[in-house]
């Protein structure tokens, strides 16, 4: 079975224990599919790390099948899956949480989000979506929550206590300071999607607009904007394109402006943090330009230090 590279790359770094095992057995895994939902798969997508493929049933029904890695997450997929909001998230038609498969409603036409030229019409959008998708969350739940993301931060700030890469330790410390800050002040927990951004939207053939691929979480609304504002950024003008996106995006869903900075820089710099690759000393720059984006202007807004909003 012909795979691209970089996608082998990837699961096995991913999942350096059972990558290359999985990978072997991914044609037994699509026969598996094609017996028991009677149905044929087709090529798949541009592939990331899942395998991830249209197929359709023998009644005419086109569906997806993703097919998960042997790692930690799909649990929690597919709980966000049958948690969020079902008018702003794709529908899950079947599973097999043993073997880790999704059948999901294939969404056509499937315009990504990232395709809209206009970029306030794109928050708009997004805005619109993030109305459907987040619903409060019940007192007991099995997914993950934004403590969870502050830990990842805090495991981070012990293994590299001189920084990591672009990333002061001091920096890394005061963005711990205010997750922690943040996790002990939230008053109304949300299901999050965990992974929201552009290319995880697309358009259904009603016009209407839903996500893909969730990861799951639990924490404020504003939390989950915060990727969405670090992507699909030019090389220039991004501090004036973050500012115009949150100005849309708290007036159209009244969110917490002073929160959504916050939890924007604490996200940047955790988001930067999980790009650093060590050996070549590459990252993601527009996460890392992001920190002092949400600094400035936090600062500029509120006429104080990101210190003093901890007081």
């Amino acid at each position: 079975m012909e795979l691209p590279g970089e996608f082998v790359r990837k699961v096995i770094l991913a999942c350096p224990d059972k990558g290359e095992e999985w990978l072997s057995d991914l044609p037994q895994l699509i026969t598996y599919c094609e017996t028991n939902w009677n149905l044929k798969m087709h090529s798949p997508y541009k592939l990331s790390f899942n395998y991830v493929a249209p197929a359709t049933i023998t009644n005419g029904e086109k569906v997806v099948v993703k097919l998960g890695l042997p790692e930690e997450g799909h649990q929690e997929e597919r709980l966000a899956l049958r948690s969020l909001g079902k008018q702003g998230i794709v529908q899950l038609v079947d599973e097999d949480p043993v073997h880790r498969i999704l059948i999901l409603e294939k969404v056509e036409p499937g315009q990504m989000l990232a395709e809209l030229e206009d970029d306030q019409q794109a928050t708009k959008v997004a805005a619109e979506v993030i109305d459907r998708l987040i619903v409060p969350a019940a007192k007991q739940t099995a997914l993950p929550t934004t403590k969870n993301r502050q830990n990842s931060l805090k495991q981070i700030c012990e293994q590299n206590p001189e920084g990591l890469g672009p990333i002061s330790s001091d920096i890394l410390i005061q963005a711990l300071d205010i997750f922690t800050y943040m996790n002990l002040t939230i008053k109304e927990y949300k299901i999050l999607h965990g992974d929201f951004h552009h290319y995880n939207v697309l358009k259904k053939e009603d016009q209407s607009w839903v996500a893909i691929d969730p990861k799951g979480l639990i924490g404020e609304t504003e939390y989950d904007l915060i990727q969405f504002l670090l992507n699909k950024l030019h090389d220039h003008g991004k501090f004036e394109k973050i500012r115009e996106r949150i100005n849309i995006l708290t007036e159209m869903l009244t969110l917490n402006k002073e929160r959504l900075l916050l939890w924007g820089f604490c996200h940047a710099v955790l988001s930067t943090a999980w790009t650093v690759d060590k050996q070549s000393g590459q990252y993601n720059k527009n996460f890392y330009e992001g920190i002092d984006i949400f600094k400035t202007m936090y600062e500029n807004t509120f006429n104080r230090s990101l210190s003093e909003a901890l007081m």
